[in-house]
Parts: structure tokens; sequence; C-alpha cells
């Protein structure tokens, strides 16, 4: 069994890490070079830095902020937000991300999709899915930040995002974003037992009792939180300690 992953995550608008609860009322948290280097140093698996504005404001992902990010992390760097282009995935890696987040561009053109797979590699294409809940056992996928409904069932996008080419799917869920009631366990169980990808878990950690319940419940490779590690109510060795003393393999 591959050892689980904690993985903070900015959400970056006009320059700042912002946070808020599902996918509104945003206040300001850091700067982004400062966080992820701070969660570097902690243990962190992994970095997520997300342009949350970037799709809406129709531009691309400030890669100067990118580039100022990566040089301050010693752990693999996933970037996402206004990725619109196989050429927009080439500047992003060009500024240091290992992986890059396709979203919105991805749902209205998948071939996308398999043309960054083809180009850099699988691994570096990470399909970002932002679900709702539309009735039991179902959910529809959202673009342009969460704000734009699309109709698209998520089980079936998640499954053809990995037919396409996706090396691992970030799945948010909408309905527990930023509530910090815990994990959405039936979307992210659904979606892990659609997909043979590695998935993130995100959306509504508040603990890392979450944590252990999303690992413990789903197969999902990683866990993504930002509030409990921007409030510093817990930091990722802690929760590596906490999850290795439930039996849950970390790194």
């Amino acid at each position: 069994m591959l050892a689980k992953r904690v993985i903070p995550c900015l959400d970056v608008k006009d320059g700042k890490v912002v946070k808020g609860k599902s996918f509104v009322n945003l206040k300001d948290v850091g700067y982004p070079p400062d966080l992820a280097a701070e969660y570097s140093k902690e243990g962190a698996d992994e970095v997520v830095f997300l342009d949350i504005t970037a799709t809406r404001e129709s531009r691309r992902t400030v890669l100067g902020l990118v580039k100022e990010t990566a040089q301050k992390v010693f752990v693999p760097l996933t970037v996402g937000g206004g990725i619109r282009t196989a050429e927009d995935m080439h500047q992003a890696l060009l500024a240091g991300a290992d992986k890059v987040s396709v979203n919105s561009a991805a749902v209205s053109h998948p071939e996308l999709i398999s043309e960054c797979a083809g180009r850099f590699g699988r691994q570096c294409v990470v399909v970002a899915i932002d679900a709702k809940r539309t009735a039991p056992g179902r959910w529809e996928v959202y673009t342009r930040g969460g704000s734009q409904p699309t109709g698209i069932d998520a089980l079936k996008w998640a499954a053809e995002a990995e037919d396409r080419g996706a090396g691992e799917i970030l799945l948010t869920s909408i309905d527990t974003d930023g509530q910090k009631d815990g994990y959405d366990i039936p979307l992210t169980k659904a979606v892990v037992d659609e997909t043979s990808v590695p998935v993130i878990a995100s959306g509504g950690c508040g603990s890392m009792e979450h944590i252990y319940q999303v690992f413990a419940q789903t197969d999902c490779s990683a866990a993504l939180a930002a509030s409990i590690f921007h409030y510093r109510e817990c930091t990722v060795g802690r929760v590596h300690d906490y999850l290795r003393e439930r039996g849950i393999e970390v790194r």
C-alpha cells in the first residue's frame, strides 16, 4: 500500500492566500511563498497552489508568484488556476511547478488533458473536479471557481479524465468546502471507486480526526487541508504522528 499524503493548500487571490466557505466569503491569511516555505519545513508531502480567481477573471496564473513559491519549497508543488492551454501548463512547469492542475478548460475542451499528458507525461497532469451534490449518489461538476454548473456527472467526468490521461484527480466538494465538518466521504469514495488514479480529497477538513476519517473510510491517496494549517490549529508533522498512531501509513 502506498503511503498517504498530507497536502496543505494555498488558495491564492490578489497575491494573498485566502480562505472562505463554499468558495465565498474569502479572508486573507498570508503570503504564498512564506506559508509554502513553512509547510515544506514542517514536513508537508506536497503543496498545492491554486490561483482561484484566474479563470473567472479570464487571466493566466500569476507565474512570478509561482516561481517565488517554488524557490522556497523542497517538496512537490502543484499549481492550478487559469490554465487554458498546453502552453500555459508548460509555462507553469518552467516556473517551478512539478504538476499542473486543470479544471474549467479541461471541461470545456477535454482534449486538453490528452494533449498535456502526451506532451509532458501524465504524471504532470492533475485534473481538478469541483463537485456539488444534486441527489443521493449523484454530483454535478462546477467550473469557474465553483460558480458555474455544467450539468456533467462528476463520476463520469472523473472516469473520462482518467481515460484521457489524467495522472491524478484533485476532488473538492463544494458542499463541504470551508465548513470544517469533515470531508465529503460519499463523494470521495464514489470517485475513488470509479477511477484507478490517485485521488486527493479536498473540502471540509476541520481537524486531524477528519484526515484520519477520510483515509480510514476511503481509498483516497491524499488529503488536502487549509484552515487547520493556516490558523495553526495543528502542524503537518503533528498530523503525520496522529495518523501513524492510528495505523495509517504516511510518508
